[in-house]
């Protein structure tokens, strides 16, 4: 590795730094700010970021190290303004909109066309409100109402994080329903959803009101608990938990308010909403169930008097549900003698009972596991057998490794791949040669930079031709069509990137496969797992229900040389004589912000010949004096300074827009209207709509591993300041450094961290149960 080219800066990855270290106890309170969470989000502050796995004392080990993102709800910086013009410029979501809304209903029923002409009279209401009297959150409330405003607006626009208590905390994310089946159409800007009727939204801003709540909270209540919100409210102002950022302490207040000495903390009610908010906080944090121990002590901190009585009443009502898996451990001894003095001479029903564990998980993402569990099965148990020849010309028109997955794919119906960034080729030559054979065959990739370099390889496919996104084959904007039974008209379907999927999304497209089609996983097992829940890609390795087959190509250089040895827990020193690696020692996150920009702006284009825009900065979280907001203020200031007209953002800011919870797509601003603010991703033209960006679209020259997974760039600024220790893992560190091409600068502050991490931190465990539902189709 070499120093900063054209710097005086000495190499080497230990210097002293001076280290801002977040408070951390067990089962206590963090304050801190910083690591993002598994939609993206990072830790609150003063609120408990706990690991799943349990100490000696029973206590839950508080950790608020960065887990799995790519989508969270991302902030836009620069403040967080709504989108509308300032200083001259046109307001973004100025205008009446009354045209826009008459075009697009056309075609309407009269009561679709009704609630349409309501939609836009509120709007027009609001906006002359809003023209009249602009206040900021909370400016004209008091008290616990103006509190709670500010931290739900403050989680919505990333700002500040909510409540979490798991291992990779995370807030509870508003999540959408899967994705529904459509049929292939061009890419478009998406709509946000319709609101909820006016006058639900008006009855529970009553009872909002009522309970000392911002009525603001109104449409995002009625939104959560649908049709007879208030009343649901009234009877349960527990139910606010299901409002995203608002926290139990928080919910407690608006109870004491509307219950008054009815109010306490052994109510029933509440029980079962803290278990449900806990359950959602575990899944953001990637499990897809608990353990009854787990759950039962969180409750307890949560100040939940009988935690074992709220989990029964939180299953009695079906809001969750309850599994007991068989323990299969290897070298377990056999059951033993209980010594009863029966004398039946046979066992007892005591001695043939087998270790179990208890999971607790909500049912969104049990069912999605079981019919992921399923659908597998059904792949791996009914191969066609009709294409045989054809598969047999498939391998003969292969070599080396691409021959071997053909191979593996000829004879099996789920078949898993592993390498890193090289062994994509051979994916892409299995992809070529299926459909020169004639097979429907088609791949995806997590993220349009994915889809882009696999077409790119040798044997691959033009993007519009044989390969796609997950997303846009889900969504049906991308791939081949559906058959009259609704499954995707395919005999072979790659999907790379596969460690980001999720227990859902892997669900989907398992499900949507006929009987007798191929299914090729290929990842790299080394990255960041998926921003949703579930490990799909690490419990079927683990599981070993189908062929694995392992790529021996390596990636080349002294970047791959650095990434191999990191993945196998080896920090190497690595001979870079054209500056590929390049380390920046920095004392604190102050220096290391200043190195950082410099590096992009101006080090890494004059000495690499790498332009900043073609430049990714990737740093742990997205809080402190070195995180993601901070960076990109410093860059926008550097590369794009502007007012941010346009709700913080100027044409030409980078920025990363996360359309669903789990994806980040990365961007330019082109400009704003009365439609929203305009973007550029991926060369796709892409419109958010003025009440969606605040919430959805974040500057992106600095992004976290998360946001990163599944694309790269010519050049990477890994970022370390001295408060980013604790957050480093092997996956973090492989990941981020892997995502360079040619080039790699690594600001340093973190000493012997950085070492240690690679050798000693293994993945955060999550608790699922793939492995357990596979386990009776195993050999």
């Amino acid at each position: 590795m070499s120093t900063e080219p054209e710097t005086t800066e000495n190499a080497g990855p230990g210097t002293p730094d001076t280290r801002e270290t977040p408070d951390r106890s067990t089962g206590g309170d963090v304050t801190t700010e910083g690591p993002e969470t598994a939609d993206g989000t990072e830790t609150a502050e003063g609120t408990v970021t706990a690991d799943s796995t349990e100490t000696t004392d029973g206590t839950v080990t508080a950790d608020d190290t960065e887990t799995a993102d790519g989508g969270e709800p991302v902030e836009g910086a620069g403040g967080g303004e709504p989108v509308e013009g300032a200083g001259g410029g046109e307001p973004a979501g100025g205008g009446d909109g009354a045209a826009a809304e008459g075009g697009a209903g056309a075609g309407l029923s009269e009561a679709e066309a009704e609630l349409a002409a309501q939609r836009i009279e509120r709007e027009r209401i609001e906006r002359r409100k809003a023209e009249k009297t602009p206040v900021e959150s909370g400016g004209k409330l008091r008290g616990k109402a103006a509190d709670l405003l500010a931290a739900v607006r403050a989680v919505e626009s990333g700002e500040k994080p909510t409540a979490t208590v798991f291992a990779e905390p995370a807030p509870a994310p508003r999540r959408p329903a899967p994705e529904p089946v459509r049929r292939p159409q061009p890419v478009a800007a998406p709509v946000a959803p319709g609101g909820p009727a006016p006058q639900t939204v008006d009855a529970v801003r009553r009872v909002l009101a009522e309970g000392g709540a911002p009525d603001a909270l109104a449409p995002q209540v009625a939104a959560a608990l649908g049709e007879g919100a208030d009343t649901a409210l009234r009877e349960d102002p527990w139910q606010l938990l299901r409002v995203a950022g608002v926290r139990p302490e928080q919910a407690d207040g608006f109870a004491r308010a509307l219950l008054g000495a009815d109010c306490g903390p052994d109510d029933e009610r509440r029980g079962r909403a803290v278990t449900v908010w806990l359950l959602e906080q575990a899944a953001v944090a990637g499990h897809t169930a608990l353990d009854l121990p787990t759950l039962t002590a969180a409750l307890g901190r949560q100040g939940v008097p009988d935690p074992d009585a709220a989990v029964q009443a939180t299953l009695a009502e079906g809001e969750a549900l309850v599994f007991q898996d068989a323990l299969e451990e290897p070298g377990a001894p056999a059951p033993r003698d209980t010594g009863t003095g029966t004398g039946t001479g046979g066992d007892t029903d005591e001695e043939q009972e087998r270790p179990v564990r208890v999971l607790v998980g909500l049912e969104r993402y049990a069912l999605a596991e079981e019919s992921l569990a399923d659908g597998l099965a059904r792949l791996v148990n009914s191969p066609s057998q009709e294409a045989g020849q054809v598969w047999e010309a498939v391998v003969a028109g292969l070599s080396g490794g691409a021959a071997e997955l053909a191979r593996a794919v000829a004879g099996h119906g789920l078949v898993l791949h592993t390498g890193g960034e090289a062994a994509r080729a051979e994916p892409a030559a299995l992809l070529g040669a299926a459909r020169a054979a004639g097979l429907r065959a088609f791949a995806v990739c997590h993220t349009p930079d994915g889809r882009g370099r696999l077409a790119a390889q040798p044997g691959g496919e033009p993007a519009e031709q044989g390969v796609g996104t997950v997303a846009g084959l889900l969504s049906g904007a991308e791939g081949p069509g559906r058959d009259a039974d609704g499954a995707l008209e395919l005999d072979l379907l790659i999907v790379l990137d596969a460690p980001q999927l999720d227990v859902e999304g892997a669900a989907m497209l398992v499900e949507s496969l006929p009987d007798g089609a191929r299914l090729v996983l290929s990842g790299d097992p080394g990255v960041l797992w998926s921003a949703g829940p579930g490990r799909v890609f690490a419990d079927l390795l683990a599981a070993r229900v189908c062929p694995q087959t392992v790529s021996r190509v390596p990636d080349p250089g002294p970047l791959g040389e650095l990434v191999s040895g990191i993945g196998i827990g080896e920090l190497n020193q690595v001979a870079a004589p054209g500056k590929e690696i390049v380390i920046v020692p920095v004392r604190d996150a102050g220096e290391a912000v200043h190195r950082t920009v410099q590096l992009v702006a101006d080090s890494v284009p004059r000495a690499i010949g790498v332009p900043a825009d073609q430049t990714v900065v990737i740093t742990p979280g997205h809080g402190g004096a070195a995180g993601t907001r901070a960076l990109n203020t410093a860059l926008k200031e550097r590369l794009n300074p502007g007012p941010g007209r346009f709700g913080g953002f100027d044409p030409g800011d980078r920025i990363v827009y996360s359309p669903a919870p789990g994806r980040a797509v990365p961007g330019v601003v082109v400009g704003a209207d009365a439609e929203g603010l305009h973007l550029s991703c991926a060369g796709a033209a892409v419109v958010v709509p003025r009440e969606r960006v605040e919430g959805g679209v974040r500057h992106g020259w600095a992004l976290t591993a998360h946001q990163a997974v599944g694309a790269r760039w010519p050049a990477a600024v890994v970022v370390l300041p001295g408060d980013a220790a604790q957050a480093l893992s092997r996956p973090w560190v492989y990941t981020a450094f892997g995502r360079a091409e040619r080039h790699l600068s690594v600001v340093h502050g973190v000493e012997q961290a950085l070492p240690k991490a690679v050798a000693d931190i293994p993945p955060k465990p999550r608790t699922t149960r793939l492995q357990t539902l596979l386990r009776p189709q195993e050999a």
